[in-house]
């Protein structure tokens, strides 16, 4: 099939450093190449593929000095999708809203994957005018916020290359880890108290935000200074990853918001390091509670947790993951939601029955009862592996 990805401009794909977005787009686009597809990447200029690349910008919007506002770089990019739209067979946005008004004419041959929070509740009334747009979910929690008929075509969770990071049946450190960004919602704070009660040292590898700054330096930098036991590592490469993980006692995961993914979880499970996460958005369907780590309500729980992971076994943390979260799956699950959409004549209605009440087909939502009622319409169900 010809396929093309439409990444965010902020990061390049890959990242060079943090950018989870644009690090499953290139993980997807690379895995879609191996199997066959021709695929073609609209993406920054400093992107690094095997995908015919379309350069909408000369490097990441978040690293070029001279760029205010990223909108005009992102619409203008759309224009050039739009104007080519006829070459492809399957459009994949990961670009937010953008897109939306300007697919109209080709919109049974687009899906758009929504990677971030559902739950402002401005986004009810925008999805409501766009409810024909086929949506892809990347678990069942992020759904929950928005309007029930929507085109939903497949729930889609992350994964990774197998060999991306390696596998370490014994640590070489006694530490917990933290990884991702500084900010409120990821609740670096929870992180150090849990880290200080259950006396065991914390490295927090993370970058900060222009608009997260603040809360670093008047909340978490002096909650650092005084536990010496906590280490600032800053933003860390897809190389020194592999090491903080995989040397790490745990990854500590306590979210206070409704996070879609959190991909740092299964980066985590492929190193064989188990996660203690706070039961928020997707978090218990990520983390099975007592195999890849431990789900927990509070920060009592947690620093209970911490003293529990003796009992984990590291070999199956990875073996979960090779089983749910690898590249090979995702990508085949994206496969069959473009063969379904490429097999849509034009002129049809892309939105179909869903099967009748009791039938089941395959994993996909549209047999769960919580997420689908009887009379709901939607392409063919779903995606396998939702």
């Amino acid at each position: 099939m010809k396929i093309a990805q439409i990444a965010p401009l902020g990061e390049s794909v890959p990242p060079r450093l943090y950018g989870g977005t644009e690090r499953v787009v290139s993980y997807l686009t690379e895995e879609l190449i191996r199997q066959g597809h021709d695929v073609t990447l609209f993406a920054s200029g400093d992107s690094k593929t095997a995908a015919k690349l379309v350069r909408c910008s000369d490097m990441a919007l978040r690293l070029n000095p001279a760029v205010k506002d990223h909108i005009p770089y992102h619409v203008a990019m759309m224009d050039k999708v739009r104007r080519r739209a006829d070459e492809f067979d399957v459009i994949h946005f990961h670009t937010d809203l953008l897109q939306f008004p300007l697919i109209h004419d080709f919109v049974e041959r687009t899906v758009t994957t929504l990677h971030g929070r559902l739950d402002l509740p401005d986004l009810k009334p925008f999805f409501a005018a766009f409810s024909d747009v086929p949506l892809v979910s990347i678990s069942r929690s992020q759904r929950r916020p928005l309007p029930r008929r929507l085109n939903w075509v497949g729930n889609v969770s992350h994964g990774l290359p197998r060999d991306l990071l390696p596998f370490k049946a014994n640590r070489s450190n006694d530490y917990l880890a933290f990884l991702g960004r500084i900010s409120p919602e990821k609740r670096p704070d929870r992180a150090i108290e849990i880290a200080a009660r259950a006396g065991v040292p914390l490295k927090i590898a993370a970058k900060v935000d222009k608009v997260d700054q603040a809360y670093f330096d008047d909340v978490i930098a002096p909650m650092i200074r005084s536990n010496p036991n906590v280490e600032f590592v800053g933003e860390i490469n897809d190389q020194e990853k592999a090491d903080f993980l995989g040397n790490a006692i745990a990854l500590l995961f306590p979210i206070d918001w409704p996070e879609p993914f959190g991909l740092v979880t299964i980066e985590a499970m492929a190193c064989g390091t188990p996660i203690v996460a706070f039961r928020a958005g997707s978090v218990p369907e990520i983390i099975e509670d007592g195999v890849t780590g431990f789900v927990v309500c509070d920060i009592s729980e947690a620093v209970k947790a911490v003293l529990r992971l003796d009992t984990l076994d590291r070999r199956q943390v990875r073996a979960v993951f090779e089983h749910r979260f690898t590249v090979e799956r995702m990508a085949q699950d994206y496969s069959t939601i473009y063969e379904r959409l490429a097999a849509v004549p034009n002129d049809a209605a892309i939105m179909l029955p869903a099967p009748k009440k009791g039938r089941s087909v395959g994993r996909g939502l549209a047999a769960d009862a919580g997420w689908a009622d009887q009379d709901h319409r939607r392409l063919a169900t779903e995606t396998p592996g939702a």
